[in-house]
């Protein structure tokens, strides 16, 4: 990972730390100020505009990221790009906004789903503008490398959110207050980011119009075969939802879409990866770098499923914890449904940064065809299963859709023309997992407070993860430090010194056979599985 794309992720990562944060805060909030039935309607409403937005949106955020940063040598070619997609942005957004105001004024949104959910969709319209434009400002900053200004917008947009909203909802505004705070917070994000993008490139250019050798037969081809590919990609966000809330209760949408939630933290790292991959390897595919494309594809998929696999192991340890805590205890049955989405999470979380890669290089046939083979196998079980088994049925639906886009991905991969399992060392991470899993589980069983399991379990179970990924060989002893080198000072210089000396000590290399460091490192797995639970029932001293 170079330098550079490296101060994008650091960017990303470093905003969605802190969009978490918030997002941690207010999801419980809203929760319990909405009431289970009330969050389920206000999660639907929001899974609809997902859908809905992707036709208005997703070719334009999409096209303006990646063809801002490819290194083209056109005239202007900046100018033409930001311009062609503002007046893009303009034409779609009205026609979305109009086609909601329409379809509520005439009837149509209540015979589809309900006369009481008619009134929000006249917010949703609403909604449409602002959120077209705050896509549009932040993607082409992202376009132009400025993630330093793309990533706070977001944060912006999540106070702004939270700011308006959890007021309204407690004063009694229900779900509409909740709309409201979304409206005042994409609205103030797209003027602010307008302006950015306005002192890097002036949007006048809005107003001229390029040659007739300007590319817009490509770039609305790459907006259509977009669309199609995020449509499929949403509707494994979406579909449970939208189904589920036709055959259960509100109340049970509102606690599916809080085991979702905690599931969906998974997703933080391999997010912000896909955000910056997308107009990051466009160079390289430009370039035509394969072999860089091939290392930097594989190495992310490993630390991604390192990263990801312990954050489950210890949600999973912790969910009968977590979720009374987080969303209180009238959310106690989206506890299983958590264990059972967790699985095919891990999965997703895999896909996204190698979808990204693929994106990059703007062959969109192939991860279409994978995504629509995951989404179509998502879309039968949830169909067959949430019937039949409800909620719980919707997350094993779900979760199965989620792991298959992982392995259909890595089909697509290559035949985009990298291999994002060259360095994945596959085998050594899950037999880290499983491993690890041994003693994160028994020493969240064996506390007794869940504060105290808390408090304890994460930074414990993090510290065991990793060291069973070095002795297994699942991570080289200079990598962490290699990564964190890339990133800017002081970060950066420190790492590499660290890195400098690791690889004069270790070569770079583990330095156990693995068959001797396999019968180890399960030893020692047992070893202090039995320690823990030994020491804290009292049966060791």
């Amino acid at each position: 990972m170079n330098r550079s794309i490296a101060s994008g992720v650091f960017s990303v990562v470093s905003s969605k730390i802190i969009v978490l944060a918030i997002t941690t805060l207010s999801t419980p909030l809203l929760y319990r100020f909405l009431g289970a039935s009330a969050f389920g309607e206000y999660a639907f409403l929001l899974s609809v505009f997902a859908i809905y937005m992707i036709f208005v949106s997703s070719g334009i955020t999409d096209g303006v990221r990646k063809f801002l940063a490819e290194d083209r040598t056109a005239a202007n070619w900046s100018e033409h790009v930001v311009g062609f997609y503002f007046r893009l942005a303009v034409i779609l957004a009205v026609t979305g906004a109009l086609l909601l105001v329409v379809a509520a004024q005439f009837g149509l949104v209540a015979l589809a789903f309900g006369e009481e959910l008619t009134i929000y969709f006249y917010a949703l319209a609403v909604l449409v503008v602002t959120a077209q434009f705050r896509d549009y400002a932040r993607k082409t900053l992202m376009g132009f490398g400025l993630e330093r200004y793309s990533e706070p917008l977001k944060v912006l947009d999540k106070v702004g959110f939270v700011v308006v909203a959890i007021p309204l909802v407690y004063a009694g505004y229900g779900v509409m207050g909740a709309l409201a705070g979304h409206l005042f917070a994409s609205a103030i994000v797209a003027v602010v980011g307008l302006v950015f993008v306005h002192r890097r490139i002036s949007l006048s250019c809005v107003f001229s119009q390029p040659t007739m050798r300007f590319p817009r037969t490509e770039l609305l081809t790459f907006n259509s075969m977009s669309i199609v590919l995020v449509f499929l990609l949403m509707s494994l966000y979406h579909i449970d939802i939208v189904m589920l809330q036709r055959f259960a209760a509100s109340s049970d949408v509102g606690n599916y879409r809080a085991a979702l939630t905690l599931a969906e933290f998974l997703w933080f790292v391999p997010l912000a990866l896909q955000t910056v991959y997308v107009h990051s390897t466009s160079e390289l595919w430009s370039n035509n770098r394969h072999r860089k494309i091939t290392a930097l594809a594989s190495r992310t998929t490993r630390y991604t499923f390192l990263l990801t696999a312990v954050m489950a192991v210890g949600l999973a340890s912790l969910a009968d914890v977590v979720v009374p805590i987080y969303f209180g205890a009238e959310a106690e049955p989206a506890i299983t449904p958590l264990l059972l989405l967790l699985p095919g999470a891990l999965g997703f979380a895999l896909a996204r940064p190698i979808l990204a890669v693929s994106q990059g290089n703007g062959t969109l046939r192939y991860p279409i065809a994978a995504t629509g083979a995951a989404a179509a196998i998502n879309v039968v079980l949830n169909a067959v299963l949430i019937p039949r088994y409800g909620m719980h049925g919707a997350a094993i639906a779900t979760s199965i859709g989620y792991a298959t886009m992982f392995a259909f991905h890595c089909w697509s991969a290559r035949l985009v023309g990298f291999d994002p399992l060259a360095d994945a060392r596959f085998g050594r991470v899950i037999l880290t997992t499983v491993l690890a899993a041994v003693p994160i589980v028994a020493l969240s069983t064996a506390l007794s407070g869940p504060w105290l399991a808390l408090t304890i379990v994460p930074p414990i179970g993090f510290v065991i993860f990793l060291t069973f990924a070095l002795l297994v060989g699942a991570l080289d002893p200079t990598e962490p430090f290699e990564v964190l080198a890339a990133f800017p000072d002081p970060i950066g210089s420190r790492a590499e010194s660290i890195h400098g000396w690791l690889e004069k000590r270790f070569g770079g290399k583990a330095t156990r056979n693995w068959g001797q460091r396999v019968l180890f490192v399960a030893g020692l797995s047992l070893l202090v599985s039995g320690l823990v639970l030994g020491v804290l029932d009292g049966s060791i001293y």
